[in-house]
């Protein structure tokens, strides 16, 4: 069986609904905005929201993408970094119940990284990130011989600001033979980056995953255009067009998968679930065509959905689709 490995930003996601608005000037959080907390701000709005009813799920971008492989019936692992608390253990937990192998590297120094999630009743939300442990991920941390029981890794865009761990992870990938996937994440990252990316483009990545806006500031064009440019530097290249859908370029092969049309619900996570369809028909050694008609039904439930993971009813509903496996 081909299997997986993902490396990325271990965060849990905590999903709080708020009774009242009090906490945003308490803690100076915009309403309706992200924002990144240091680790007092983030113990004492725990601290504050403790009897709360909370939501829990595993999260971070590589993460979201590995549970949905597995969720489909992929071999999947995970590298990623966690404190030692309680937090951490329940990202390790979540993991193994889900059918991926964790390779966690822990740290008793700093805190299992938390993305809270403060919701409003007019169903506003607003972001309060704590990287922790996440952040402190270093290049020689990462133990080449785990990735001798893989066939691909995909790598997290939003690691790129660390060039020596992202360079180290492909150095050591390319050297057992893996295939690497990368997305990159984040239109800023690519624009602050870009020089740093067309090297790892150019040396290293086979596929890559990109959005409209992402692959503007990369290639400078649009659509077809922007597809081309990818194309030059990886063997499969794809461009997430939003509510138009996506094309790809599969060795070679272009081909393209509109929408359902309906309304989005959320688009938080949309780009991570359908990265998980497109590699697992990979994987599976799907043609193109049906490739991209996976990615883009596993993309169009999850903007159906509140929140970025799919629920178990969700991933068996599109296990029963036969006709885009075979």
């Amino acid at each position: 069986m081909t299997k997986i490995i993902g490396i990325g930003n271990a965060l849990v996601d905590v999903i709080v609904n708020l009774p009242e608005e009090t906490l945003f000037q308490k803690f100076s959080l915009p309403k309706g905005g992200m924002e990144m907390i240091d680790i007092n701000k983030k113990r004492q709005l725990h601290e504050d929201i403790r009897e709360m009813k909370q939501v829990r799920a595993t999260g971070g971008s590589t993460s979201n993408t590995i549970h949905g492989i597995a969720h489909l019936g992929g071999a999947a692992g995970f590298i990623g970094k966690v404190g030692n608390d309680e937090v951490g253990r329940f990202f390790e937990e979540d993991m193994k119940k889900s059918g991926i192998t964790p390779h966690l590297i822990h740290t008793n120094d700093i805190d299992t990284g938390i993305a809270t999630t403060l919701m409003t009743e007019d169903a506003e939300r607003t972001f309060a990130t704590y990287l922790g442990a996440a952040s402190a991920m270093d290049a020689n941390e990462i133990n080449g011989e785990i990735l001798k029981d893989y066939d691909y890794i995909h790598v997290e865009g939003y690691l790129i600001f660390n060039h020596e761990l992202i360079l180290r992870a492909c150095q050591l990938a390319k050297q057992q033979g893996l295939k690497i996937s990368m997305d990159m994440a984040s239109y800023n990252l690519v624009e602050d980056h870009r020089e740093f990316i067309q090297g790892l483009l150019r040396e290293y990545v086979d596929v890559i995953f990109a959005n409209e806006d992402e692959a503007r500031a990369f290639a400078g064009k649009d659509g077809e255009a922007a597809l081309d440019e990818l194309s030059k530097y990886c063997d499969v290249a794809i461009v997430k067009l939003g509510g138009k859908g996506s094309i790809a370029n599969v060795h070679g092969k272009k081909v393209s998968i509109g929408t359902n049309g309906k309304k989005p619900v959320d688009t938080n996570g949309a780009g991570d679930a359908y990265a998980a369809g497109f590699l697992f028909g990979l994987m599976q050694g799907l043609s193109p065509e049906k490739t991209i008609r996976l990615a883009g039904a596993v993309g169009d439930e999850a903007v159906a959905t509140v929140g970025a993971k799919l629920s178990d009813d969700q991933w068996n509903k599109i296990k029963s689709q036969k006709e885009l496996f075979c």
